[in-house]
C-alpha cells in the first residue's frame, strides 16, 4: 500500500475536501496548492500523477491529529480535563483509621 493510497483512505474516511486538507495542513505549517493535492488522488497511469511522499503524508497525520484532538496545551498549564481530575477526591486516600475503637464516654 502506498502513501497514496492511504493519503486516500484518510480524506474518504474523514469526509475531507480539498481545502479541508489544506487547512489541516497549514495548522502543522505546511503549505500546498489545490493543484499539488489533486495530483497525489490521481490514479497512476495519470500524466499528472504524483507519488506523495513521507514528509506530506506526516505533515498532514500531525494536522490531521492536532484538527481532531486540538492543540497541545503549552508545558505548566492543565487542560480542562486535567483539573476536573485534580478536583475529584481520592477514596483511598482517606486519612481516617477506621479499625481504631472508638472512644465511648461514660455517665458515671
Amino acid at each position: 500500500m502506498t502513501n497514496n493510497d492511504i493519503f486516500k483512505k484518510l480524506r474518504v474516511a474523514h469526509k475531507l475536501r480539498d481545502d479541508d486538507i489544506i487547512k489541516i495542513l497549514m495548522l502543522v505549517d505546511f503549505r500546498i496548492s489545490k493543484s499539488e493535492l489533486s495530483a497525489f488522488f490521481r490514479r497512476e497511469d495519470h500524466p499528472n500523477y504524483v507519488e506523495c511522499g513521507d514528509q506530506i503524508l506526516r505533515n498532514f497525520l500531525n494536522g490531521l491529529v492536532i484538527h481532531l484532538r486540538g492543540p497541545m496545551p503549552k508545558k505548566g498549564e492543565a487542560t480542562k480535563q486535567d483539573l476536573s481530575r485534580k478536583v475529584k477526591p481520592n477514596p483511598y486516600d482517606n486519612k481516617k483509621n477506621y479499625n481504631k475503637p472508638k472512644n465511648k464516654k461514660s455517665n458515671d
